[in-house]
């Protein structure tokens, strides 16, 4: 889709790139405060000054209109609604000048609807760069979303923070909604402004490759993971991971009596993780399997520095084997970390898409994945669809660390190793370098045709 098609709204047509409506004889917008590129707009009136509204064609414009009773700051909003027709994409739009190529810019907007089927796709936050001559950077398909969303009462914080590409010297944001015939939304406090450079946020992880057998008992077989992640994890370690069922693997290599060896968490084995964690100064991640009054579980627990249990994950897709013996669990926790978000699978997770799936939506930017076997294309997929670091810890399924574009950084071979890597969770990573596309998939991702269903292998006819 060109964006140099036509802006369209309110009975006038005018070429793509925007230009700000004439209200020299209009009460202006109520707050307005712009210094270069420090821009922020709380009210608008009849006519709100310096905002255009635009479709790519006449037929899928949507009615733009300033609301005088919705309103954030009791000023007026500025209003899209789909006004019946399916097919109506578009909104308002403002140009702001004086753009510093590669400088950090935050970009905020509130937002109210109703009458929407998914807010994530269906309300469009985002904004565009543009060369001195008013070309646009990159691609026709260039778009930076506002994809980061915090509800606050009956609005909705949209933001976003993102470098200027380079040439830029204009950006454009655009305030729509997409193809909701019934949907109505409102939109209020907008700010755009110059901010610093994130400072990088780095963090070394060492992910162990063993596999003990012949050890008789649970305890013995956690000790030898211990000393294993102890001497193999460097001293600045953040974030040491173990494998699937530490608990079980050294006495029972199928793992098949897993169900005997359960143990409560907190529990003995925690307390063995928990010494390994106070000694390294380090989070831990292992699998072990869990016993809570009647129901047993594969579980992934988390410690942290300072030998503490901060959460657990309780695996949610069981195969048949574990299934007679185990509980599936229900939740999809993250964990907020010193040093960011982490989340948890288990082995057989992998082959379904939900688990990475959500808890990314969740703001996970790293995803552990104590692992028995499993396929490996499936978990390159997961880490590349959701845009997070995999590190996965395993016996028939390597040990390595991925980055968000399913390329293995660190990866260790033998048993008895660790691969050992540094990431930086701040680093952009921008797609074919033109746009975020872990901002990019949460945006565009449509939940709502995702639908139940019960597979019946087909039927006879």
């Amino acid at each position: 889709m060109k964006k140099s098609a036509l802006v369209t709204g309110a009975g006038f047509i005018v070429p793509r790139v925007v230009s700000a409506i004439d209200t020299s004889a209009d009460t202006p917008a109520r707050i307005v405060t712009a210094d270069g590129v420090n821009f922020h707009q709380s009210g608008f009136s009849a006519n709100p000054e310096g905002w255009s509204a635009w479709s790519i064609r006449p037929e899928t414009a949507p009615r733009t209109f300033v609301d005088a009773v919705v309103s954030r700051s009791g000023l007026g909003s500025l209003g899209v609604s789909g006004d019946g027709n399916i097919a109506a994409y578009g909104g308002w739009q403002r140009k702001l000048t004086g753009i510093k190529e590669n400088a950090w810019y935050r970009f905020v907007a509130y937002y109210r609807a109703t009458g929407l089927t998914s807010e994530n796709w269906q309300i469009v936050p985002d904004l565009y760069w543009q060369k001195p001559d008013g070309t646009e950077i990159g691609s026709d398909d260039r778009v930076d979303y506002a994809a980061r969303s915090v509800r606050k009462g009956q609005w909705t914080e949209v933001s976003l923070e993102v470098p200027a590409p380079a040439g830029a010297t204009y950006v454009v944001l655009e305030l729509f909604l997409a193809h909701a015939a019934t949907g109505i939304v409102w939109w209020d406090d907008i700010s755009f402004e110059q901010i610093p450079a994130p400072e990088p946020r780095k963090v070394t992880i060492a992910t162990i490759n063993l596999k003990p057998s012949n050890t008789g008992t649970v305890a013995e077989s956690v000790r030898q993971f211990v000393d294993a992640a102890a001497r193999l994890a460097p001293a600045n370690t953040d974030l040491i991971v173990l494998p699937e069922g530490i608990s079980v693997v050294g006495i029972d290599p199928g793992g098949l009596i897993c169900g005997q060896v359960a143990e409560p968490v907190p529990g003995p084995t925690t307390a063995q993780l928990g010494q390994l964690a106070r000694a390294k100064h380090c989070y831990v991640a292992a699998g072990l399997y869990e016993r809570e009054r009647d129901a047993k579980y594969n579980t992934a627990v988390l410690i942290d520095r300072e030998g503490k249990l901060v959460g657990r994950y309780r695996k949610m897709f069981l195969p048949r084997g574990e299934m007679v013996q185990l509980t599936p669990g229900n939740e999809f926790p993250v964990f907020h970390t010193d040093f960011g978000t982490v989340g948890m699978m288990i082995c057989y997770d992998v082959y379904f898409t939900e688990p990475a799936r959500q808890l990314a939506q969740r703001g996970a930017e790293i995803i552990l994945l104590p692992i028995w076997g499993g396929d490996e294309v499936l978990a390159t997929a997961r880490a590349i669809e959701n845009q997070v670091f995999l590190v996965t810890s395993g016996y028939d399924h390597p040990t390595y660390i991925m980055d968000h574009n399913g390329k293995r950084i660190a990866e260790a071979h033998e048993r008895g190793t660790a691969a050992v890597a540094t990431i930086d969770l701040n680093a952009p990573n921008f797609y074919q370098g033109i746009t975020d596309w872990r901002d990019r998939r949460f945006r565009e991702y449509r939940p709502e045709i995702v639908k139940d269903f019960l597979y019946s292998g087909g039927s006879a006819e």
